[in-house]
């Protein structure tokens, strides 16, 4: 069954600091996430649960959140870079909201290049919560543990070892400054806007 299709990201081949080969084997991998997305959907659509739930149905629903976020944060990582760089706007509502949670730009992307840096596989993200109207950065560990609840997301980096390994070995750090040079702040800005919006706080409520 198929209820989810593929992205087509391929407008990024060519940025600066991402070879082609690194993108469209990332690109086939996202792909699996989507793939197994539909598979399990339709298993469990198939399958209802015993009382209680079987093993095996328990499992095949821990494993689809599992798969859910693995396609989802790839499309939200994709979706923030960009082939032609747009910095972030110093005038702007995002602009503002950083140099009051974090001190200043350069104090945040301390804070995020040190998040991107910890020790294992998973994201670095720059998430805004609307019940404290703050921004945080987290790591999320793989795809499903460290998440804030009711947070969206403003700026998300894949640091997964396939990430970077293709054209960055294990410099990390050269992978980060290639993602933030690469990193699409139009759009963070409108997903920081919408968040913050009252008709988003009204659907979260």
């Amino acid at each position: 069954m198929t209820i989810y299709s593929t992205k087509d990201f391929s407008r990024l081949l060519g940025t600066p600091g991402f070879s082609d080969r690194l993108l469209n084997q990332h690109f086939e991998l996202y792909a699996g996430y989507v793939k197994n997305v539909n598979a399990l959907y339709g298993e469990l659509e198939g399958a209802p649960p015993a009382k209680p739930p079987s093993p095996g149905w328990s499992e095949l629903k821990r494993r689809f959140g599992w798969e859910w976020n693995g396609m989802r944060l790839h499309e939200i990582y994709f979706g923030n870079l960009t082939r032609t760089p747009r910095p972030l706007a110093k005038d702007g509502l995002l602009a503002a909201q950083i140099a009051k949670d974090f001190g200043s730009r350069e104090a945040w992307e301390k804070e995020f290049r040190a998040t991107g840096s910890l020790r294992g596989i998973g994201w670095a993200a720059l998430v805004y919560d609307p019940e404290s109207k703050r921004l945080f950065d987290v790591w999320i560990d793989e795809h499903d543990r460290g998440a804030l609840a009711g947070c969206s997301m403003v700026l998300l980096m894949d640091v997964f070892e396939h990430a970077f390994l293709t054209d960055y070995g294990t410099k990390r750090g050269d992978y980060v400054d290639a993602v933030l040079a690469a990193a699409d702040w139009d759009e963070a800005g409108r997903r920081f806007e919408h968040a913050r919006s009252p008709v988003a706080e009204v659907v979260r409520a």
